[in-house]
C-alpha cells in the first residue's frame, strides 16, 4: 500500500491535559480520509501534528513517505478550522501572496488563481477588499489560498464548519473532483453524515487514542446491523412476541425493527413469510453515526477541545 501519511505511536501532553495518547494509523494515497471523534477528541491537535505545526512529545510522523520538512510542505495543502485571511489586503493580491509563500512566483499565482475565481463566482471580487467579501465568499476564498499550489495531500481541519448548505455541497463536489484527480484528501470533523458522504477511508479517535481505523465498507461490515426493514401484507401484530425482536417502529408503509444484539434476522424472516405477504425484507447497513454512538457514545459538545489548549 502506497501510503500518504503514516502516524506512529504519538503523543501529546497540554499541562496535565492528555490530547493525544499513542495515535497510530496509516493514510493511503489517493484516498478521501476522514478523521473523527467528538470535540475535545484530538482531531485539531492531531491535524496540526501531521503538519508541524506544533510537535508531538513522542512518536513519529511520515508525510510522503519522510518527515516534515520544506519540500514536503509545499506538496501540502492546509486549511485550518480558523480561517486566516489578510482583511485589507485585495482579494487576487491575497491569493497571490498565498501562493508566493508556496514558492510561486506572483505571475504563476494569478495565472492559478483566476480560474478558481470564475469556478467559485468570485471573478467580479478579486480587485475588492477581502473585508468587502460575504463571509460564504471568504470561506470560498480560503480555499483558493489551499490549492494554488496544487498540492499531492490536501488537509482540512473541520472543512464544513460554518457553511451555509450551498456552500457545504459546493465544497463536498470540489473535494472529489480534486481526489478524483488524484489529490489525497485528509479531514477532521465531528459531523458523521459529511464523513459518510465523502470517505472511502476513516480513523476514529477518542480522548486521543484510536478506536478504530481502515477502509469504511470494511468498517461497516464488520458492525453489520440489527436493524431490519419490513414491508408487508397482514397483521403484523405478532411480530413483537417473535424472539429477539427488541423494539418496533411503526410507519405508514413499512416497520423497522430492532433485533437484540446477536440475534440473526433469519428467524425473523421465517417467523414473517410463514404469517404474511412480505413486500421487501431488508438488514439495514449500520451508519457512521450508528458506528460512532456504539464506540464512543453520544459525548458532549462541550468538552473542551485539545485545539483550544494548543493555543495556551
Amino acid at each position: 500500500m502506497d501510503v500518504a501519511v503514516a502516524l506512529n505511536d504519538i503523543h501529546k501532553t497540554f499541562g496535565t491535559h492528555r490530547a493525544v495518547d499513542g495515535l497510530s494509523f496509516e493514510i493511503p494515497r489517493g484516498t478521501v480520509f476522514g478523521l473523527l471523534g467528538r470535540n475535545g477528541a484530538g482531531k485539531s491537535t492531531t491535524i496540526r501534528m501531521i503538519m508541524d505545526i506544533i510537535r508531538p512529545d513522542s512518536g513519529s510522523i511520515e508525510i510522503l513517505g519522510r518527515p516534515m520538512d520544506g519540500s514536503v510542505k509545499d506538496r501540502l495543502g492546509y486549511m485550518p478550522e480558523e480561517r486566516g485571511l489578510y482583511p485589507k489586503m485585495k482579494v487576487l493580491d491575497m491569493l497571490e501572496f498565498f501562493g508566493s509563500v508556496k514558492g510561486l512566483k506572483p505571475a504563476e499565482a494569478r495565472r492559478r488563481a483566476i480560474p478558481w475565481l470564475e469556478r467559485l463566482e468570485l471573478d467580479e471580487w478579486k480587485d475588492k477588499k477581502v473585508e468587502d467579501l460575504s463571509k460564504g465568499m471568504q470561506q470560498k476564498a480560503q480555499f483558493i489560498t489551499t490549492v494554488l499550489n496544487q498540492p499531492e495531500v490536501l488537509i482540512l481541519d473541520e472543512p464544513f464548519s460554518g457553511m451555509d448548505p450551498v456552500n457545504q455541497e459546493l465544497f463536498r463536489d470540489l473535494l472529489l473532483e480534486l481526489n478524483k484527480a488524484g489529490t489525497t484528501l485528509i479531514f477532521s470533523t465531528h459531523v458523521m453524515e459529511s464523513a459518510e458522504r465523502l470517505c472511502n477511508q476513516i480513523a476514529l479517535i477518542d480522548s486521543g487514542r484510536t478506536v478504530l481505523s481502515g477502509s469504511l465498507a470494511s468498517i461497516k461490515k464488520k458492525f453489520g446491523s440489527n436493524t431490519v426493514q419490513l414491508e408487508f401484507d397482514g397483521d403484523g401484530d405478532f411480530l413483537e412476541s417473535v424472539p429477539g425482536v427488541e423494539k418496533i417502529h411503526r410507519y405508514e408503509r413499512f416497520v423497522e425493527i430492532n433485533m437484540a444484539e446477536g440475534e440473526s434476522p433469519q428467524r425473523l424472516l421465517e417467523a414473517a413469510t410463514g404469517r404474511l405477504v412480505v413486500r421487501r425484507f431488508e438488514v439495514m447497513e449500520p451508519t457512521l453515526h450508528n458506528i460512532f454512538i456504539d464506540q464512543v457514545g453520544p459525548g458532549s459538545d462541550g468538552e473542551t477541545d485539545a485545539k483550544e489548549l494548543a493555543h495556551a
